[in-house]
């Protein structure tokens, strides 16, 4: 009797998916953890690199893409979300992350942010936040604290409310709406794979600590706390849940399956009745 048949290829670990190119991220970097949690997550769900694209613009955390191996892409400051849209469209067999930061997310690319979550493409984007230009020696961004004046630029503190990133992708129609934070990197895999699997647009707020221009930060380890409410596919309970909140709290908060916007690709029609439209 013939024994069966043994599949010998291992299964792919973490690792497998690490480039060979070494982060140069500050040393007590949160975004360490956050590549951590995107490989272990990747390998959890069993995904080929070949299948999966990581999208990112400027800034310390996009530099994400460089240390993944998959397909990857950096762009421009600020437009990560519409080159990944494009991607996406192109190619929906494709599993799509986002990369970015405070700076680039929320700030020039905050127009972008808005309409990816209201089109509700299937994407995950992540947002390492430390709330500081780090790339940029240390000016404020649009989530530092209105009194934070350690920038020469700012040295009396901005004065400026802060952007609040999950209520903005609420009012804005993201189906998926989570905050995790590096130091809890198990927890941070665990809401990345919950992302990746959403059906929609799935946003995911990183807590990343910057202890290179914002040292204070090393105390987020006992400010941060869960939510004190379960998550929820009620926006208006959503709503209540992020705007009681200290902005400090981890977990999901919020998800929804909705229709998923995915464009017709198909072509029809002859090319040359296409280039005739084109004709002046």
């Amino acid at each position: 009797m013939n024994s069966p048949a043994v599949d010998r290829r291992a299964a792919p670990r973490p690792k497998d998916y690490k480039s060979e190119i070494k982060p140069i991220w500050c040393p007590g970097c949160g975004h360490f953890a956050v590549l951590s949690a995107v490989t272990k997550a990747l390998a959890h769900l069993q995904l080929r690199k070949e299948d999966v694209a990581v999208v990112s613009g400027i800034g310390c955390s996009s530099r994400l893409p460089a240390y993944v191996n998959s397909y990857g892409f950096h762009g421009v400051h600020g437009r990560a979300l519409p080159v990944a849209s494009g991607l996406k469209a192109a190619r929906p067999d494709l599993t799509v992350l986002v990369a970015g930061g405070d700076g680039d997310g929320f700030s020039i690319g905050g127009n972008h942010f808005l309409h990816a979550c209201r089109r509700n493409m299937d994407m995950t984007y992540i947002v390492m936040d430390n709330r500081v230009y780090g790339m940029t020696k240390g000016q404020a961004s649009p989530t530092t604290d209105p009194d934070w004046g350690e920038s020469k630029m700012t040295p009396h503190g901005t004065g400026v409310r802060r952007f609040q990133p999950a209520a903005i992708a609420l009012a804005a129609g993201a189906t998926f709406i989570a905050r995790g934070f590096s130091g809890e990197p198990n927890e941070l895999t665990r809401l990345l794979v919950e992302a990746i699997r959403h059906p929609g647009f799935a946003f995911l707020h990183v807590l990343s600590p910057c202890q290179t221009f914002r040292p204070e930060q090393k105390h987020w380890k006992e400010e941060v706390h869960d939510f004190a409410q379960p998550a929820t596919r009620d926006p208006v309970e959503a709503a209540a849940i992020i705007h009681g909140d200290d902005g400090m709290s981890a977990g999901l908060i919020y998800a929804e399956e909705l229709p998923v916007w995915q464009p017709d690709n198909r072509v029809t029609g002859k090319l040359a009745d296409l280039e005739q439209e084109f004709r002046v």
